[in-house]
């Protein structure tokens, strides 16, 4: 992640480019060692194979769930793990560190942005 200022590019102002910077910092994508808790394994149960739960944590970060098909669960967290977007949503949310648990048995993932 880069903490920075853009500026316009002249004559047209309509291009911009990182002016300065001010920070770099990397986010290390994880996966866990503990299966999803119990509150992450429930809410799991709750929605149909391939939807997605979003709870705000309290202070800093975010906690995604999601509900994947028992024999894919293995895929479903290398394609977390390896999304660019997952990086770029734990920037936006200016987490230090997402860690991603699973738990074959039941087909439930997590995804936690943590601070």
């Amino acid at each position: 992640m880069i903490d920075g200022s853009v500026g316009s590019e002249p004559p047209l102002e309509i291009a911009w480019n990182l002016t300065n910077v001010e920070s770099r910092r990397s986010i290390p994508i994880e996966r866990g060692e503990e299966p999803p808790t119990s509150q992450e394994r429930e809410l799991a149960a709750d929605v149909a194979v391939g939807e997605i739960v979003r709870e705000e944590r309290a202070g800093t970060g975010e906690l995604h769930v999601l509900s994947v098909p028992k024999g894919e669960i293995e895929d479903a967290v290398a394609d977390v793990l390896d999304d660019e977007e997952t990086l770029a949503r734990a920037a936006r949310l200016g987490v230090d560190r997402v860690e991603v648990r699973s738990d074959r048995e039941e087909g439930a993932l997590s995804v936690r942005y943590l601070p």
